[in-house]
């Protein structure tokens, strides 16, 4: 019964992440990106706050270490991650974005060899790091002559989220800080939705009145902010305590299937041969990355 809940639990977080990517392609009709994303984590940051309140004995941060992890959170998991991937949206289908975010966990590893120094990449890892930036370069697909193309560029947008999570990940490893994760997350999605503001605020056409308030709208907005964001992360918590790290990122893997599917059924979106190519690359990457841990969890 625990195995057949976990799998479940896992198949439900896999569907509501891969469909947020239709939800964030759905409102950017109607809301304008960085506002959409400051939006967004208002609300969840309020309702992930109120559940670390009745949830965890430490609801708020107290040391400076605490501090300093809810800054990277703000910073790199919230405010630049969501930035990056709600205006790369604009131009891409949600299973091209849900795909390339799947290159985070490979990036993770990347990145933890470069800042983290008890850890190294071996030969066969590098080629699985390699491999993953072959994916995204099969995905974004750049013809001569016109690397910097509109639908190139947003690829790379994505891209850039992915690696602000996975940076995002390993510095707050690195931190000396006892801080209990919901409440790290919590803090974070409010820092992160301030600093979006911020830069909504300095931006062209990125105001309410920008905002087309519509049912589609707020239907989006509440899916990405109560189901997506404080639901999926309660999720997400539930299955790192059962699972553990290796078989919680296989998520990012099967969210695109959702993605493509869901996008298909409601936005008419079709995922071309190119996009699922790369997708194969980056799980082949994952795969030679993890191969360690993956056949430990395997034996």
């Amino acid at each position: 019964m625990s195995a057949r809940r976990n799998a479940v639990l896992f198949v439900a977080l896999a569907a509501v992440w891969g469909s947020a990517f239709v939800a964030i392609k759905a409102g950017l009709a109607y809301i304008p990106p960085v506002l959409f994303a400051a939006l967004r984590y208002d609300v969840a940051g309020v309702l992930m706050l109120a559940y670390a309140a009745v949830s965890v004995e430490q609801w708020r941060p107290r040391t400076a270490g605490q501090w300093h992890q809810v800054l990277i959170g703000s910073v790199l998991l919230i405010a630049a991650y969501h930035a990056f991937l709600f205006v790369g949206e604009q131009r891409v289908t949600s299973a091209t974005a849900a795909v390339v975010v799947s290159l985070s966990p490979v990036l993770t590893t990347g990145f933890a060899r470069l800042l983290l120094p008890d850890q190294s990449l071996s030969a066969i890892g590098g080629i699985g790091l390699a491999l993953g930036f072959i994916g995204v370069v099969v995905v974004a697909r750049p013809e001569p002559g016109a690397v910097l193309s509109t639908d190139v560029i947003a690829v790379g947008l994505v891209f850039a989220a992915a690696a602000s999570f996975a940076l995002g990940s390993v510095l707050s490893e690195r931190v000396a800080a006892s801080l209990p994760i919901e409440t790290m997350e919590a803090w974070s999605m409010l820092g992160g939705a301030a600093i979006m503001h911020a830069v909504s605020f300095l931006l062209p056409g990125e105001s309410i009145a920008d905002v087309t308030w519509t049912v589609e709208a707020l239907l989006a907005l509440g899916y990405l902010s109560v189901v997506a964001s404080a639901l999926g992360f309660l999720a997400y918590f539930e299955l790192l305590d059962r699972l553990g790290a290796v078989e919680i990122n296989l998520v990012s893997y099967v969210a695109p299937a959702f993605a493509a599917v869901v996008g298909w059924a409601l936005l008419d979106e079709v995922i071309d041969a190119g996009t699922a190519v790369g997708f194969v690359a980056i799980v082949a990457g994952f795969a030679l990355v993890k191969r360690r841990a993956i056949a430990a969890e395997l034996s």
